[in-house]
């Protein structure tokens, strides 16, 4: 096995998060300078929690990862991003009402000093949303501009001497692949054209890539999941990841999915509906920005069921996804599921599940965790799609002639296979 030249994370760690007032977003902030301050505790953070069973000359540990794997203190860590409010994170995190007041005291002076630069927003990709803290540009291709300068301004203000940027704003509306998105030249040409093929988180990922930083994309959108960001990722030798933070409904979806697809059980039917009433709640009763959602959230079960393989198993399954929006609920989201499963000799049984989360809640750890191993890609020269860090997404990006590993199972080993190769154990003979 060919050893990893991992450069150490020496200096700061600047974290821009496209949409850092919100919900999801300041959440993951409150938690993570919390935590740093001994306050709490990172429920949810694998980088932070989990142990990685190690095995080199016939000797077995099982160390915690952050012991083991090279990745960024969360001491170094500096935050920052865009949001099309000009409130502070403090303001941004009282309003979304996801932690209680005596959780943000703690860290109330960090958070009121992290103030949103203004957002690339057009409202004809979010629609329920009216931002008030915007740029303003002739052409995509100019904001483009303002997003690198913003980048390279806040590493030079605040002495980082790495960046990563995330996506953890309001879902857009569906924006199918198209020739645009195909080639570098059609998508810079179709930027400077304004055309409504490019949706201003294409403008954040294209500018972080092009600024040599690693891009994560925590929404279903296409963004940076298209031929043309990958040529760029290459070429700049960045590392990017996506998409769609995989948190409520979903996460068991990966779940009980493999069990039955495992257990050679049929399924006939799925059912899904969610009630949430936090922003993303009200832009997803958008059917434009809901169209993008549910495409994400629909690939999961022909991945792992394989229908046609087994057509008389999963051939004609029935799959239905629904979120409403109820205001009342605020971030406490609430999925339902009913699965039509066939047992031995056709015979009809259901399973039902209702899981009342909290999406915020179920989200940060993941944005935590994707910051340190994106940061970490990098550092080990890795560039272009991060497919061991599948794990984390709804609808993990993969290349057009191939098909993405849903299975959260399957999942996990190839992120801890990663994480043995990079500390140099030979992974073949681990088993978690």
């Amino acid at each position: 096995m060919k050893k990893i030249d991992v450069q150490k994370p020496e200096g700061k760690l600047g974290v821009l998060i496209v949409g850092v007032g919100g919900a999801v977003a300041s959440t993951f902030v409150v938690g993570t300078l919390a935590t740093r301050k001994g306050l709490t505790t990172p429920i949810g953070s694998i980088t932070q929690l989990s142990t990685i069973k190690l095995e080199d000359g016939g000797e077995a540990t099982a160390p915690k990862i952050k012991d083991v794997l090279p990745i960024a203190k969360l001491d170094d860590i500096v935050f920052g991003g865009w949001d099309i409010f000009e409130e502070n994170v403090y303001e941004g995190a009282t309003h979304a009402k996801v932690l209680e007041q005596k959780d943000l005291e703690g860290v109330k002076d960090e958070l009121k000093a992290i103030k949103p630069m203004k957002a690339a927003f057009i409202n004809d990709y979010v629609t329920r949303l009216h931002g008030t803290w915007t740029k303003v540009a002739p052409t995509k291709w100019d904001l483009m501009l303002q997003i690198k300068e913003d980048i390279a301004t806040f590493k030079k203000a605040n002495n980082c001497s790495r960046i990563v940027v995330i996506w953890s704003a309001s879902t857009e509306v569906y924006v199918p692949m198209t020739e645009t998105h195909m080639s570098l030249a059609s998508l810079q040409k179709a930027m400077k054209e304004n055309s409504p093929e490019i949706a201003p988180s294409m403008l954040y990922a294209y500018a972080a890539i092009d600024s040599g930083v690693p891009f994560i994309n925590g929404a279903p959108a296409l963004t940076v999941d298209m031929p043309a960001m990958w040529d760029l990722a290459e070429q700049n030798q960045v590392p990017v990841c996506g998409k769609d933070y995989k948190t409520g409904q979903t996460l068991l979806k990966t779940v009980l999915s493999p069990m039955l697809h495992t257990r050679m059980l049929g399924l006939r039917g799925w059912f899904s509906t969610n009630i949430l009433g936090n922003r993303d709640g009200e832009v997803l009763d958008d059917p434009a920005s809901f169209k993008t959602k549910e495409v994400s959230k629909l690939s999961v079960l022909d991945t792992i069921l394989k229908p046609s393989e087994y057509p008389e198993l999963y051939g004609n399954i029935y799959h239905k996804v629904r979120i409403n929006y109820y205001p009342p609920r605020g971030d406490n989201k609430e999925g339902w599921d009913n699965l039509d499963i066939v047992g031995w000799m056709g015979y009809p049984m259901q399973i039902k599940v209702d899981f009342l989360c909290r999406d915020s809640i179920l989200a940060a750890p993941l944005l935590l965790d994707l910051v340190l191993l994106a940061d970490l890609s990098k550092r080990c020269g890795f560039s272009g799609i991060q497919h061991w860090l599948s794990f984390y997404f709804k609808s993990p990006m993969h290349e057009l002639d191939k098909q993405p590993v849903h299975d959260i199972f399957a999942q996990n080993v190839m992120l801890r296979n990663k994480m043995r190769e990079i500390i140099g154990v030979d992974y073949r003979s681990n088993i978690d």
